[in-house]
């Protein structure tokens, strides 16, 4: 991955939806050079996709929580797949330490935050913590240059 690649990330990580024409007018290449390096790029893996960050209010997901689970009572597998298929978990990850998986879900209010705990409490204990603020929601990463 060179410097022209690394600025190509850079912004599109500001901005998914920038044309081949801007893009290639920022980074000072031809569009068939961006385009074999966008194709390049997600052909390698480092571009997984191209999506739009949500603000979860406005479409009615008011309460952010992060839950740990610890001892977990099911094989991996099945809790892992319970996850996945929960649309109110937006992120999980298997992490070490004394908690098992570390999850970020969004739901409508607190009623619809107990609901989502009972339905994990058969899988292991749980820790819940709500999100009063993101100073921070999104932050952009840096390739390293090889």
């Amino acid at each position: 991955m060179d410097r022209s690649d690394i600025e190509l990330l850079k912004v599109l990580q500001d901005n998914g939806r920038i044309t081949l024409s801007e893009l290639s007018k920022r980074l000072n290449l031809s569009r068939p050079s961006v385009t074999e390096r966008l194709n390049r790029l997600k052909e390698r893996g480092v571009i997984e996709g191209i999506s739009a960050r949500l603000s979860y209010p406005k479409i009615g997901k008011s309460v952010t929580v992060f839950i740990q689970v610890s001892e977990v009572t099911v094989p991996y597998a099945t809790f892992e797949k319970f996850v996945e298929e929960n649309p109110h978990i937006i992120e999980c990850h298997r992490i070490t330490g004394s908690i098992s998986y570390m999850m970020k879900a969004v739901v409508r209010d607190m009623q619809h935050l107990q609901s989502l705990i009972d339905e994990l409490v058969p899988y292991g204990t749980l820790n819940t913590s709500l999100v009063i603020k993101s100073p921070v929601p999104y932050k952009k990463v840096e390739p390293v240059e090889e």
